[in-house]
This record gives C-alpha cells, sequence and structure tokens, in this order.
C-alpha cells in the first residue's frame, strides 16, 4: 500500500537560509503522525509545501498519490489544514463561521446542518453557537478553527502546531478530538515544539534545522538512549550549582526541565557514586532519582550527537 503522504529528498531555502534540506519521510493512511521539534526547525515549510501554498525547490511530494507542483486544487480538495494562526470571522458567529467554510469548500446545502450537527458533538460548541469568536477562549476558538477545517469531510488533516498557546486543559481536549478522528480513520499530520505530545502520536519525526535526526514510534525513539538519566531536584540548582554540576567527572549531559535538572551519565557509573558527588556539591537536601528517557532527552542527545560529529 502506497503511503498517503510521501516526501522524497524535498528541500527549501528562503534566500541563502536552508529552511529544510534533503526531508524523505513517509505517512501511512490512518496515522496520526508528529513533527516535533522547535522553532525554526522546518516543520511550518514542511508542511505549508505539503498543502501547496509553497513549491518544492528539489524533491517531490504526494498526498494521496497526487504530486503537489502539480494537483493543486486536487490536493486542496482532500486536505485540510489549519495553520498557525486561522482566520476566524471574529464578528462573526460560531454558527456563521462554520457556514461560511462551508459555503468556502462548495459543501452541498443539504449537507451543512448534518455535517455541523457532527461537528458540535465532538466539539462541545453547540451551547455556544451564536457567540462571536471574537469572543471565546484560546481553547474554544482552536476547537471552532479545527471544526471550519473539517467541514468539507477531509481525507488528510494537516495541523501546524495547533496548540501553541492553548492552557493544558485545552490540550488535552484538543488531542482527545484528534484521536476520536484517528479512530474514524482520518490521516492526521500534526506539528509540535511541545515534546511531551509526541507520546500522543503513532509515530513522529524529531526535526532540527530544516532536517530529521530520527523518526519512529516515540517508545523506539527513547529505546535510542543508551545512559542512564537521572532527575535531581532541589533549592535553587539551576543558578546556584549548575556550573559546578556540569563539571562532575564522567556526567556526559547537564539539562534544565523546569526547577529540576537532567543528568545523563554512562550505564556503568553507580548511583551511589553520583549521589555522594552531588552531596559534596550541594551540601544540602536534595533528590536523586533514576527515570526512564523523555523525548527531550532524545533530541537533546540527537541534537549533541549531530554537533560532535560537525554535521
Amino acid at each position: 500500500m502506497l503511503p498517503i503522504i510521501s516526501i522524497k529528498n524535498f528541500s527549501k531555502s528562503f534566500g541563502k537560509t536552508k529552511a529544510v534540506e534533503n526531508l524523505n519521510l513517509d505517512i501511512e493512511k490512518g496515522e496520526l503522525f508528529g513533527l516535533i521539534g522547535p522553532d525554526g526547525a522546518g516543520k511550518t515549510t514542511t508542511i505549508r509545501t505539503i498543502v501547496t501554498l509553497m513549491a518544492p525547490d528539489s524533491g517531490e511530494i504526494y498526498v494521496n498519490n497526487l504530486d503537489v507542483s502539480k494537483d493543486i486544487r486536487k490536493i486542496r480538495s482532500i486536505t485540510g489544514y489549519m495553520p498557525q494562526r486561522f482566520s476566524l470571522y471574529p464578528d462573526l458567529s460560531i454558527n456563521q463561521n462554520l457556514n461560511f467554510f462551508a459555503n468556502l469548500f462548495d459543501v452541498p446545502k443539504k449537507e451543512i446542518a448534518g455535517r455541523k450537527k457532527r461537528l458540535f458533538q465532538f466539539s462541545n460548541l453547540e451551547p455556544f453557537a451564536n457567540r462571536l469568536a471574537g469572543q471565546l477562549s484560546g481553547g474554544m476558538k482552536q476547537k471552532l478553527a479545527l471544526s471550519c477545517t473539517l467541514i468539507h469531510n477531509p481525507v488528510v488533516l494537516i495541523l501546524d502546531e495547533p496548540t501553541t498557546g492553548v492552557d493544558p486543559v485545552s490540550r488535552n481536549e484538543f488531542w482527545i478530538i484528534l484521536k476520536e478522528l484517528k479512530s474514524e480513520g482520518v490521516t492526521i499530520l500534526v506539528s509540535t515544539p511541545y515534546m511531551d505530545e509526541a507520546l500522543k502520536c503513532d509515530r513522529i519525526a524529531i526535526m532540527h534545522e530544516g532536517s530529521v535526526l530520527a523518526h519512529g514510534k516515540p517508545e523506539a525513539l527513547t529505546a535510542l538512549i543508551d545512559n542512564n538519566i537521572y532527575k535531581l531536584t532541589g533549592s535553587g540548582l539551576i543558578n546556584k550549582y549548575i556550573d559546578s554540576i556540569v563539571q562532575i567527572t564522567g556526567i556526559l549531559s547537564v539539562q534544565s526541565f523546569g526547577d529540576s535538572l537532567h543528568l545523563t551519565f554512562p550505564k556503568l557509573t553507580s548511583e551511589q557514586e553520583i549521589n555522594d558527588k552531588i552531596k559534596d556539591i550541594l551540601k544540602q537536601n536534595f533528590m536523586l532519582k533514576q527515570i526512564e528517557p523523555t523525548i527531550e532527552d532524545v533530541f537533546i542527545a540527537l541534537v549533541e550527537g549531530k554537533s560532535q560529529n560537525g554535521n
């Protein structure tokens, strides 16, 4: 079976800046696939090319076996695209926005009511149908934007950082909706700077500076970490002691995560030895606990490995 999105040797530059370089990626039908990476990684450029808003400099991209450089109208008819800043009309109500996008996508008039009813079922926006879009909370605006994107029943749903700036509760609700859509057979490609959202995807690609560092199932990528990760918590760690902790003999990396630090050591290093070294530095109460590697740890290890290899 052919992948529903196929990217082969795709490159795109803006002047002297290489946004994406020699990207190869396949996304299977029915997958919830995540492009994971920080701002500037090339996620938006890749997505905007997939949805035919820009052309590749080189390489090929196919959506449902349609060429993004040639079959622009056909691709747009089968894809739903939600950009980072979706253009809702603030002076129109939820209901009016849905009607507008239904007409924009040439949804048959006899089907509009039924499609809106279905969208209201998963978005829970029906009680607010007459509220102006400009008066909605951030989470409700995202749900409305998603509903407008889905009004024409796209085969492929493509979302560019849909939960950025949304509160944690709304983020979780949004991902529940995506899971429901996936269960109905919709293929979903979503980009996000939030590494924790990678665990909600079937497969992910970790992007950095225009290239894919690794891709696969999240659990397979965390298994790539061949060292031990420890979480260190204690008062004033980052401001007072991080420079000294970095100098511990044998330590491979130190990364801040909120008010804690993740320390990476070779597997042969004993926990007691690590504990003693930290105790000598901190001279205060602290907690050291070995943890399973996160996607953030994988990203950091891959970036550091790329840097050390001079790529």
